[in-house]
């Protein structure tokens, strides 16, 4: 009798604390079916987690929600009926009445809130549904070759410069001199420079150097754009060339540019100041790049605006992420500026993540250690996260690579891009729009040459005439090539990239070498990477 006026004596202090008992039963919301036994849990765990963040512990709070969420609705309805069959007065308590009653009541009224929160649940799984039904509707409209290749024309331009898109065309013509764009570029890691680049020195100086310096040359160059800014990494160890350190380097300065329009190549300081570190070892500096290249952005914003725009700042027209680290720090500028960002993996690790599984090798946990796979991976789903655009260089990269990644889905993509183009709700859905865009090559520095001239450099490398003893006018490396051919008139069939088995140079050579008529027809030159002896 003294256990039962205790715990009564609990049960009428909650009951009395008004308001706070309706908050509770809120975060309570406990069943025993099995139906939502899955729900059950992680209520319980939240539950259990509150109690741990609570301050003080208020043992009234967690004794009555023991008791609700303890008793059986049949065990209270027994005791009641017990207490009630007591005709005497003396032996009856009407205490303990009152509280199997109140016990009965908030066991109902949990029930009631946890069937509650199950039709709602239901009721967001029924929209779900129907909305992946429209969807699917929606995708029947798209012909094959768009369901092969994914990317439709759309004929409407964005007229809204604010704020693009997943649908965004080229936007400019050649009568429209209004526009004054700003676009940023982010490279982080590597050794970037606009001249004599050292392609091939290391793993993080390759092909993504060469890109995106020409992509800035080839976006200032056109019509519109004004002002180009590629961002890198500031480095003056002794170790690399000092045009490394330098705060500005000019790439470009077109006609129509004036002032400080152009493309330029911005270093901000990161991490150790006198260290060429590797990518892996980047990503705890993230955070310092992005407050520098925040300044520099603020600064060239209100700098272009005084000139371009009468004071009001020009704010970029989006912010480009090369690669995973630079994916994260465009996330992060894009959110703090409000500005539309545009993603280029490059190379993507899970991918890389799996081909090093299968070559077995390393485990997983050598792997994380020596390329920091999880961080990485962690970057680029933060980047399509974030991104209105990613560009990609082929569908084998949409299809088999990001769709490893949680933020990413094919199929779902066209249908979504499928719904905003027929201005139907995508439900509060959204994913980036994948657009393909091989790389080109900027052919302006090719040089062409009379065929007989080309035939005569060859006799002279060939020959012992006199003609030998004059080379040079010709390129040093023709020498180092030219040795290893029985046959150097045939074309050349030429690869370049590092040594590294991910650039599949095994699969060329295997190809070049299998098929009699290519041998027959051309010659194959591999350059993998710089080596002082060939």
């Amino acid at each position: 009798m003294a256990g039962n006026e205790w715990i009564n004596s609990y049960l009428e202090a909650i009951l009395d604390a008004g308001s706070s008992t309706k908050k509770r039963d809120d975060d309570v919301k406990l069943t025993k079916d099995a139906k939502f036994q899955h729900d059950n849990k992680q209520h319980q765990e939240q539950q259990q987690q509150l109690l741990k963040e609570e301050k003080p512990f208020s043992t009234t709070r967690y004794f009555v929600e023991e008791v609700i969420t303890s008793f059986d609705e049949s065990d209270l309805y027994r005791t009641w009926v017990k207490v009630i069959a007591t005709r005497n007065s003396r032996e009856r308590n009407n205490r303990l009445e009152n509280m199997c009653w109140r016990i009965w009541h908030l066991a109902r009224k949990r029930k009631q809130i946890a069937w509650d929160d199950a039709r709602r649940l239901a009721k967001r799984r029924l929209e779900r549904e129907q909305g992946r039904n429209d969807a699917a509707d929606d995708l029947s409209e798209l012909s094959e070759g768009e369901k092969e290749k994914g990317d439709p024309n759309v004929s409407e331009p964005i007229k809204n410069l604010s704020r693009i898109n997943s649908d965004t065309q080229i936007w400019f013509d050649d009568t429209d001199k209004s526009k004054h764009l700003y676009i940023v570029l982010i490279s982080m890691h590597g050794l970037v420079r606009g001249e004599n680049m050292e392609l091939g020195r290391d793993s993080d100086t390759g092909g993504q150097v060469k890109y995106v310096v020409e992509l800035a040359r080839a976006l200032a160059n056109t019509k519109g754009v004004d002002r180009v800014d590629l961002l890198t990494r500031q480095i003056t160890s002794p170790e690399v060339d000092s045009s490394y350190g330098e705060t500005i380097e000019m790439l470009s300065c077109p006609s129509h540019a004036t002032g400080i329009c152009g493309a330029y190549i911005i270093r901000i300081p990161c991490g150790p100041r006198d260290k060429y570190i590797a990518k892996e070892s980047l990503w705890p500096h993230i955070p310092e790049f992005v407050d520098g290249a925040l300044n520099h952005i603020v600064s060239m914003a209100r700098a272009l605006g005084d000139q371009l725009n009468g004071g009001k700042p020009t704010w970029p027209y989006v912010i480009h992420g090369h690669y995973a680290d630079a994916g994260e720090v465009a996330a992060h500028l894009s959110g703090a500026l409000n500005v539309p960002m545009v993603l280029t993996g490059h190379s993507l690790g899970r991918n890389k993540f799996e081909q090093l599984l299968k070559q077995g090798r390393l485990s997983k946990e050598a792997i994380n250690a020596t390329y920091k796979i999880m961080r990485r991976i962690e970057g680029e789903e933060l980047g399509v996260d974030a991104a209105e655009m990613v560009v990609t260089s082929t569908m084998q990269e949409i299809e088999e690579q990001w769709g490893l990644y949680d933020g990413f889905d094919l199929k779902l993509e066209r249908k979504l891009r499928v719904r905003r183009q027929r201005r139907v709700s995508c439900l509060g859905r959204y994913m980036p729009r994948m657009v393909v865009i091989p790389p080109g090559m900027d052919f302006s520095y090719v040089t062409t040459q009379d065929s007989l001239e080309n035939d005569g450099d060859l006799m002279s490398l060939l020959g012992s005439d006199d003609r030998a003893q004059n080379k040079t006018h010709l390129p040093q490396i023709w020498s180092e090539i030219m040795r290893f051919f029985t046959n150097p008139h045939k074309p050349t069939i030429l690869a370049l990239s590092r040594p590294d088995p991910k650039k599949n140079v095994t699969t060329l050579l295997k190809a070049f070498g299998e098929c009699q008529l290519l041998r027959e027809l051309a010659n194959l030159t591999l350059i993998l990477g710089n080596r002082d002896d060939m």
